[in-house]
């Protein structure tokens, strides 16, 4: 008889690490939050500002956003063997980011999360992550991540 997280040898076994791509439900949630997240921008009036900033042709963007999410929740390396190192805030830099532009991005966000994640929790997790990214992003005067304040 061995006890909980014991085996036979007496050595300690890790419990599996569940990453945040199979809490949701991995490729295919993937797939429908992306989906339901660029549905959501097209149609949303208060999403108009960053439905502007995107070309007419959604189709190359979604594909690179779910290989994107794929390897950022913790799901199979799609992304950085294409892409390289993601350097978001570098590749966004072209495009006017603050907080109205946040805001609208974490709207048709959460949006797609609440249809397409049905965990709860797994869904308030990647919520959190998320808005820290889009808070990251803004680089608008103002942001408080580019504050010199209090430096020489």
């Amino acid at each position: 008889m061995t006890d909980a997280g014991t085996s036979e040898t007496g050595t300690s076994k890790a419990a599996p690490v569940v990453t945040p791509y199979e809490r949701i439900g991995g490729a295919v949630v993937v797939d429908r939050l992306v989906e339901a997240f660029y549905h959501r921008m097209d149609t949303l009036p208060e999403a108009k500002q960053i439905r502007d900033m995107h070309g007419t042709n959604l189709g190359p963007i979604k594909h690179i956003l779910k290989r994107y999410f794929s390897e950022w929740l913790g799901g199979p390396k799609l992304y950085s063997p294409e892409k390289g190192h993601p350097r978001l805030r570098q590749r966004h830099m072209g495009f006017a980011i603050g907080n109205a532009e946040r805001d609208a991005w974490l709207l048709c966000m959460r949006g797609a999360l609440e249809e397409t994640v049905s965990d709860i929790q797994a869904r308030q997790d990647v919520d959190a992550a998320m808005t820290k990214l889009a808070d990251w992003m803004r680089n608008q005067a103002g942001n408080p991540h580019d504050a010199r304040a209090g430096r020489p």
